[in-house]
């Protein structure tokens, strides 16, 4: 398994759950991740019944991951881990064709709820304007990234999870259909299966080896906000809000996460970005503008180029790719976790 982001924990987690050894490469286990990681930008918002399409597999992954992230939580939850989640999504509409699009989408599902203007502006913290109405889904939320991932990092060490701090700088076709993984000038072993979810790095891996799936960044920046005493009575918000593509995730003690921006093929954060972001484009409401900035971070992001998110192939006998999952990590990580299962379920069967 190369790549420890939360695809790359969900994915080896999971093969251990129904019997498979794994063996985990990244050279930023064991500390904090670094900013090449899209796990590091995310917020773990969970869209999944909000989501516009009603088939395909877009559709398919997101409310299958929907379920598994429920039943995960509860296993991990029994065995001792903390996955804090936090349930209901709002997202505000800013123009009439959002709101139109949210009440078709109403119309379809029984668990969503339609907002009128005039109901939202009872919330507080009084929430970001332009805003036209909004659409509720009480079932889907946020879930705290970083705390899934030491999660599934500790339950998969208490079942053997083997784990290698090393940066791979190659694969290697061996005997059998077998891959010999390569550290450096150092073989780091031979595997049945080698499982790549190494975001932008699992593209160079792959062209060494013939196989053309590039991808681009996108780095996000998100802030973490202490709001003002004078802000920091009783919040009625219904759960986390989206705005105009922008999340806002309430947090512990009258703090606020905001996020992310979208800033293509970018590797360094761009100060006016962060200021757009911060100040939601000239849209921020007093209380938010009143916020003191605790601390900011950034992570990238990989975006197919010319095929669909996320990534999810067999390549070659023994080699599977489940990257490229763009802006949804925290969300698909169990659908592709299960997606990589099947692939060896089925093989082995074979």
């Amino acid at each position: 398994m190369i790549g420890a982001g939360v695809v790359g924990f969900s994915v080896a987690w999971h093969l251990q759950q129904i019997g498979h050894q794994v063996t985990l490469f990244d050279p930023q286990l064991r500390q904090a991740q670094g900013e090449e990681a899209g796990s590091s930008a995310a917020l773990g918002l969970l869209m999944a019944r909000v989501f516009r399409r009603s088939s395909g597999r877009g559709w398919r992954l997101r409310q299958q991951s929907h379920t598994l992230w429920r039943q995960w939580r509860e296993t991990l939850q029994q065995r001792g881990h903390d996955l804090p989640f936090r349930p209901g999504l709002l997202q505000l509409a800013t123009t009439a064709a959002e709101r139109d699009a949210q009440a078709q989408l109403a119309c379809q599902r029984d668990d969503l709820r339609l907002l009128a203007a005039a109901n939202l502006e009872q919330l507080k913290p009084l929430i970001p304007q332009p805003c036209l109405g909004g659409l509720l889904s009480p079932e889907d939320g946020q879930l705290d990234p970083v705390p899934a991932m030491r999660a599934l990092l500790a339950d998969g060490e208490r079942l053997g999870l083997a784990l290698e701090a090393s940066s791979v700088d190659g694969l290697e076709r061996g005997d059998a259909g077998r891959w010999r993984v390569r550290c450096g000038s150092t073989n780091a072993g031979t595997f049945d299966w080698a499982v790549l979810s190494a975001g932008l790095g699992s593209s160079a891996l792959l062209e060494s080896l013939g196989h053309d799936r590039p991808q681009h960044p996108v780095l996000g920046q998100a802030l973490e906000l202490q709001l003002a005493e004078e802000d920091q009575g009783p919040s009625n918000w219904p759960g986390s809000l989206s705005w105009s593509g922008i999340n806002l995730v309430p947090r512990p003690e009258g703090r606020l996460w905001l996020g992310a921006t979208v800033e293509i093929d970018q590797r360094q954060g761009q100060p006016q970005e962060l200021q757009a972001l911060r100040e939601l484009s000239g849209q921020a409401p007093p209380w938010l503008k009143r916020a003191t900035v605790l601390r900011q971070w950034q992570g990238l992001r990989a975006r197919p180029l010319g095929r669909p998110a996320p990534l999810l192939e067999q390549l070659e006998t023994g080699l599977l790719l489940a990257s490229g999952h763009y802006r949804n990590g925290v969300l698909l990580a169990p659908a592709s976790a299960t997606w990589v299962a099947e692939q060896i379920e089925n093989a082995d069967q074979g």
